[in-house]
């Protein structure tokens, strides 16, 4: 009997210590990141973008590639970081281990003073293009080289997708992946199931909102209070909660179907990964002049406006901390695109109207992140 009770203990030590060693992999609290993109003329040196973070109380950061003077300025900030990869740089990482060795050694561990929390291998690569094959390669060869430098723990390996990746996300429970990108989506969720790493999900009800405005209410895109829908019998109070959870159903169904797992001799998770929402946010302006304003009532029409920006953003930190219907009481880990706006990117005109605060360092509306 004492026997028994002694490996009863033991064993939910050992439940335990692998319950901490997963959590303390990559743990979530409900802090809001902002993505800085360099892709606007005018725009502050990386040593004031850095200064104008830590004035607000933005303690991460979301780049899309290692940037030798944001790193350098990163240098002792206390400031998280979520490092891209850029597509050009897939195909050598993905084919060579000792180039995604040299990528590591070059871009993280030459600066032990920066506090990386993810490295993102592509940012919403169509799973059809020539680089679609290489996520996944580049992101175990990566995975391979932190572990290599003793950084595996501290820093995680995932990928940014886009949300046309699901062929169905209402209701919510109904989340589920195109057919014809199971191949592609499918082994990495399984390599982020069993490295304990979230999936990066850029969500954005304004695009929803756009794509379907006679069915989707503008206060519910704009995540305001009381203005909740049922959506196959769960109550949701907006609409970026149902978007994760249907990334969370859709990752639920492919790992019902899975059995194998790509990486021998680790620790293993069986719980779906977590979603981290790598880009959320609303335009202030889209110069097209057939697109007016609008708000509920209004009829059809674009919402881009300061206001609504406003309004979306100020939600959206009330949002994250509450969690979803799937995961209540999680935080949602998220990452408000963009510090600037960014009037050299390619693409439709809204695209260009994203940032938060000026290229003079002044906000374009009130925004509190402390």
């Amino acid at each position: 009997m004492a026997t028994s009770q002694k490996d009863l203990f033991m064993s939910t030590i050992l439940m335990v210590g692998l319950l901490i060693i997963t959590i303390s992999i990559h743990s979530t609290v409900a802090e809001v990141g902002v993505c800085y993109g360099r892709l606007g003329s005018n725009l502050p040196c990386p040593e004031d973008v850095v200064a104008l973070y830590k004035q607000n109380g933005i303690k991460r950061m979301r780049i899309y590639d290692p940037y030798k003077p944001t790193l350098e300025a990163l240098c002792g900030s206390g400031i998280e970081l979520m490092l891209g990869i850029p597509e050009a740089d897939l195909p050598d990482l993905a084919k060579h281990q000792s180039h995604a060795d040299e990528w590591v050694q070059a871009n993280i561990a030459s600066y032990p003073d920066v506090k990386f929390r993810y490295i993102v291998i592509g940012n919403e690569v169509e799973p059809s293009s020539e680089y679609g094959p290489l996520i996944l390669p580049a992101m175990k060869n990566i995975r391979n080289a932190l572990c290599e430098a003793g950084l595996e723990k501290q820093i995680a390996v995932s990928t940014s997708i886009k949300l046309t990746l699901l062929g169905n996300s209402s209701p919510p429970s109904h989340g589920e992946f195109l057919p014809n990108v199971t191949w592609y989506i499918k082994p990495i969720v399984e390599f982020l199931r069993d490295t304990n790493a979230p999936l990066l999900a850029n969500v954005y009800p304004y695009f929803s909102y756009m794509h379907d405005m006679k069915h989707i209410n503008l206060s519910f895109a704009l995540l305001q209070p009381g203005c909740g829908v049922v959506l196959g019998g769960v109550y949701y109070d907006n609409l970026f909660h149902a978007t994760v959870d249907a990334v969370y159903a859709a990752m639920e169904k492919l790992l019902a179907k899975s059995s194998s797992s790509p990486i021998s001799g680790e620790l293993k998770s069986e719980a779906t990964p977590g979603v981290t929402v790598s880009e959320t946010g609303h335009p202030t302006a889209n110069k097209k002049p057939r697109l007016q304003s609008v708000r509920d009532g209004e009829g059809g029409g674009d919402p881009s406006s300061v206001e609504n920006a406003r309004i979306y953003n100020t939600n959206l930190m009330r949002a994250v901390k509450k969690g979803t219907p799937k995961r209540p009481g999680v935080p949602i880990e998220t990452y408000i695109f963009a510090m600037f706006d960014e009037d050299e990117k390619p693409g439709p005109e809204y695209e260009r109207h994203f940032g938060i605060f000026r290229p003079n360092q002044q906000p374009k509306y009130p925004l509190c992140f402390t």
